[in-house]
């Protein structure tokens, strides 16, 4: 369970301030007039240096996918003569998660991790991770956790509840330092229902790859990927290398996120190239999401953070695109 506490504001910010000698703090943040409309403000995850920075009350518009593996990474310098490896992350981080993305976190591990030879740039990060669990203290719009069992939590080092002049804290982790002040008895509370519902195909007929209804996507998509690039489990990346200009000899190797949504994603030596409609690279999304990776690992890749509902230009629904997958009645 931990070591619960209730404290006042000051005495958790002196706590959160000795934590930042020790960890970098990432956490959602308002990026104010950063929006993707004129006069919005946009949510992501960003160093704090104070506790009233984070966002506690509204779902991040990105995920903390991007601390970890960060949109473009170098994996190393290259000239004619040999190649280097950059530094090595030697800080520890603290990561303020929801339940949601705390499961997503989990994905994560599964495919760089154990699905196959471990990736060490992914590894060398992430075995510097904590964990601070951020209470939802309700749903938000286009969650649908709650229908996929990532709505709650145990993985976690640290909790921790705004409550006015206060701050509730539980830990977990006894390599943080324990806290001076009123011990209590303290929980996190989820979320135990959603607006949105979804029910999870557990078995899906051959003849789903052809049901019209995918193509009703390619009238819809227009293929810009924002809902795979604020998504926290998708994993995929394109290679690059990049020669400097004054040395054509030298550069360096990039690994860059990419998306089975875009142009491109599937293209071939030799001029070939699949899923060409954007109907069939929103079958391939859903299926993979909810389907082929449950087959492998037993659990759907989705974690319902609704994400990519929030995002999309053109409102198409994961939601209930997952939902359209349960065979009618006589099939």
């Amino acid at each position: 369970m931990g070591e619960g506490y209730r404290l006042t504001l000051p005495a958790w910010q002196e706590y959160f301030e000795g934590l930042q000698k020790e960890f970098d703090i990432w956490a959602p943040v308002v990026c104010s007039g950063k929006g993707a409309y004129t006069g919005t403000d946009s949510v992501r995850y960003k160093p704090v240096h104070s506790f009233t920075e984070i966002a506690y009350d509204r779902k991040s518009d990105f995920s903390a996918r991007e601390t970890l593996l960060p949109i473009t990474q170098t994996l190393f310098y290259f000239t004619e003569d040999n190649w280097t490896e950059p530094k090595v992350r030697d800080r520890k981080i603290l990561l303020f998660l929801r339940s949601c993305d705390i499961h997503a976190l989990r994905r994560l591990d599964q495919i760089y991790l154990e699905n196959g030879p471990a990736d060490p740039y992914y590894k060398a990060v992430r075995d510097q991770v904590s964990i601070c669990l951020i209470e939802c203290r309700q749903s938000f719009a286009n969650c649908f956790c709650a229908s996929l069992n990532t709505n709650r939590t145990e993985n976690y080092d640290l909790f921790v509840r705004p409550d006015g002049d206060f701050v509730d804290v539980q830990i977990k982790n006894s390599a943080f330092p324990a806290l001076q002040g009123c011990t209590a008895e303290i929980e996190p509370r989820f979320v135990t229902d959603n607006a949105v519902r979804v029910t999870m195909p557990a078995n899906l007929p051959d003849h789903v790859f052809e049901v019209a209804f995918w193509q009703e996507y390619s009238s819809r998509c227009i293929g810009c990927g924002r809902c795979n690039f604020v998504c926290p489990t998708c994993t995929c990346f394109s290679m690059q290398d990049i020669f400097y200009k004054d040395n054509e000899k030298s550069g360096e190797r990039r690994r860059v996120w990419a998306s089975c949504m875009v142009d491109g994603f599937t293209d071939m030596a030799g001029g070939h190239s699949f899923r060409q409609s954007y109907g069939e690279r929103m079958r391939f999304r859903v299926l993979h999401k909810v389907y082929d990776y449950k087959k492998r690992f037993g659990e759907s890749m989705c974690v319902g953070c609704g994400r990519c509902d929030d995002v999309c230009p053109e409102y198409i629904s994961f939601s209930h695109a997952i939902n359209r997958l349960q065979p009618k009645e006589g099939e």
